[in-house]
């Protein structure tokens, strides 16, 4: 219980954290690859949050709601990748 636990907490910190730390470098080709890795740890705490379901462990109507939160989280980060996308395109073709 208390290492899932933590690892819940690991996952779902590094989210943000990883989008501050992407929104802090200087070009969206590094702000886009860490937007890429606060996805890969959404997944991951995704994951976890349906293995807690799946062991019994925890209030199922809050790893509910838990799960909601991440999947809007998802959208949203998947919204920033796709603006970056298209700015980091633009950015590629006037450039030449």
């Amino acid at each position: 219980m208390y290492g899932l636990t933590s690892q819940i907490r690991r996952s779902a910190v590094s989210v943000p954290s990883n989008i501050a730390e992407g929104q802090g470098r200087l070009t969206t080709g590094e702000f886009r690859e860490f937007l890429g890795v606060a996805r890969g740890s959404l997944f991951e705490l995704q994951t976890q949050l349906e293995i807690a379901r799946t062991l019994g462990m925890g209030d199922n109507s809050l790893i509910g709601k838990a799960e909601g939160l991440s999947y809007e989280i998802g959208k949203m980060i998947n919204a920033i990748l796709q603006k970056t996308k298209q700015r980091q395109h633009s950015t590629l073709t006037t450039d030449h």
